[in-house]
């Protein structure tokens, strides 16, 4: 198991992952290495965020959006959690005060799957343990 066990990828590190690598700090690059033969998880609300971004014109990739979530697929190696009806009652009962719907969902699951975090984002960095960059 890599260095934080089981991990979460949150929308940027997942995005810099895959498209962007040179961006990921040394130890989200150590993280991400052991993906392939150890996993790695996404969670949908991820799909969503990244369509947001590209709707808002701060985000491009050289594909469709459905082409990219079949190219994760097809990895093998990330499994795309569903968000359903336990990750939103954990979602809506954080004791968190922080209103961004897609970090509170990723947050939700990493509780609900007992998974590490991989994020650049301080406001997780602060609020979730095992969350790392």
């Amino acid at each position: 198991m890599g260095p934080v066990g089981l991990v979460l990828l949150d929308t940027c590190a997942l995005l810099w992952w895959t498209l962007d690598p040179e961006r990921l700090s040394a130890t989200a690059q150590q993280i991400c290495a052991a993906i392939p033969t150890e996993g790695g998880f996404v969670s949908s609300i991820s799909i969503w965020e990244i369509w947001i971004k590209q709707k808002k014109g701060t985000l491009e990739i050289r594909e469709s959006l459905a082409g990219y979530v079949d190219r994760l697929k097809s990895l093998g190696c990330i499994e795309i959690v569903p968000v359903d009806e336990q990750i939103w009652l954990e979602n809506i009962q954080l004791d968190w005060d922080h209103s961004d719907p897609a970090d509170r969902t990723i947050v939700a699951t990493a509780l609900t799957k007992n998974l590490a975090i991989l994020t650049k984002d301080q406001i997780i960095l602060d609020f979730y343990p095992k969350a790392v960059w």
